[in-house]
């Protein structure tokens, strides 16, 4: 019997949860109420990221992301999803902080990430500012365009057979024994599932309530800097080394780390920032600027280039900062894909290798569910079956 599978979101993690089920051999519907990759995918950069994880859970994701990603490249083609395996370079604003760096680094590259010292830091990037102490090269570090990467993932699981189908959700439909069957949505639809994966990104904590199946997943406001296209001036993603700390606050107020990259088409993204503002869009030019004023400390020539625009978008994040993947105990068959915060992107492959492995019961594409406990939504529940902490 084929399992019916109703995917909630159509950004990137729930592109690849299609890509993944419908490669499995399942009957997929991908639901969602915007157009493809129109919500948080289209507001992040891009990354794909093993630098600013600590040995744990999510960096076990995002080695077997990385893997995904080239083989979804090799598969796809890398210009579809503008695949660049650029590298990262994160450098220390001073002594102490090199120190800090590079103790961490000395535990990533124990976890299998590779690693490579470097003291002087401007043979990588010869626009860097002088007098920065040094930093690490993470030469597994890579970007893809976001819209791109989900559009590629979602036709590609079209063609296996999947199948899109515009509308909100608005419940889950129920058998007699609390079992999902499949969801209802706002314009009076059902359709059909065995399983519904909750990929709603920001709003997944509302889709999962929708479920009966509630989890914290709240947003968290970002900003992203766009200049005006250029030659290639910055080779690598670069950061500076408090942006790792920045990502793992918990802090309602506004944080600010300086991240710069180029892009393929030439332009200079420059991010990040961090606030618990709710679902506030409003345009906060402060933050724009310090973000400019950051970015120029570290890349002088960035002071005579024009910003083209501004834009932001909201994280989703779980209270620990990981992500929650697998099924919910609350109500069979509401299987949880979201609360990736910054990392959705890179996270995206494995996040739908695993949860296509939990819908089978078993390993699927290197991901193995008793490998990935750590991400399982009970961790917030005070007993089986109980309310989200």
């Amino acid at each position: 019997m084929t399992l019916k599978v109703v995917v909630v979101g159509a950004g990137v993690v729930g592109a690849a949860c299609a890509f993944h089920a419908v490669s499995a051999g399942m009957d997929v519907t991908v639901t969602d109420r915007g157009p493809v990759g129109a919500g948080t995918t289209s507001r992040g950069e891009g990354n794909v990221l093993l630098s600013d994880k600590a040995p744990g859970p999510e960096l076990a994701l995002a080695h077997l992301s990385r893997t995904l990603w080239d083989e979804a490249g090799r598969e796809l083609g890398p210009d579809s999803l503008e695949l660049e395996a650029k590298g990262g370079l994160v450098v220390a604003s001073g002594v102490e902080n090199l120190a800090a760096l590079q103790e961490f680094a000395a535990r990533q590259e124990a976890a299998g990430v590779r690693v490579e010292q470097v003291d002087r830091v401007r043979d990588l990037e010869p626009h860097l500012a002088p007098g920065i102490p040094g930093g690490v090269h993470y030469p597994q570090d890579a970007q893809v365009q976001p819209v791109l990467a989900a559009a590629a993932l979602l036709r590609a699981a079209v063609r296996r057979g999947a199948r899109f189908h515009p509308g909100e959700v608005a419940g889950a439909v129920t058998g007699r024994d609390g079992r999902v069957t499949g969801v209802r949505t706002a314009a009076g639809d059902v359709l059909p599932a065995d399983a519904v994966v909750n990929a709603a990104g920001t709003w997944g904590g509302e889709v999962g309530r929708r479920l009966g199946a509630a989890v914290e997943v709240l947003p968290r406001r970002g900003f992203v800097l766009v200049t005006e296209p250029l030659p290639p001036m910055v080779r690598h993603k670069v950061y500076s080394a408090d942006y790792v700390a920045n990502v793992a606050s918990s802090d309602a107020g506004l944080e600010t780390s300086c991240v710069v990259e180029g892009t393929r088409g030439g332009t200079i993204l420059i991010g990040a920032s961090r606030e618990r503002v709710g679902f506030d869009t409003t345009m906060n030019t402060a933050v724009v600027a310090r973000l400019a004023a950051q970015a120029c400390r570290l890349f002088p020539f960035l002071r005579g280039v024009h910003l083209m625009r501004a834009y932001r978008g909201f994280r989703p994040y779980c209270p620990d900062h990981l992500p929650v993947v697998g099924p919910d105990p609350r109500v069979p068959g509401v299987v949880h894909a979201c609360g990736h915060e910054g990392a959705g992107i890179g996270l995206a492959p494995a996040t739908g290798a695993l949860v296509t492995a939990h819908l089978l019961g078993r390993p699927w594409r290197g991901a193995d569910p008793a490998a990935h406990t750590a991400l399982l939504p009970d961790r917030f529940l005070t007993t089986p079956g109980g309310a989200p902490q």
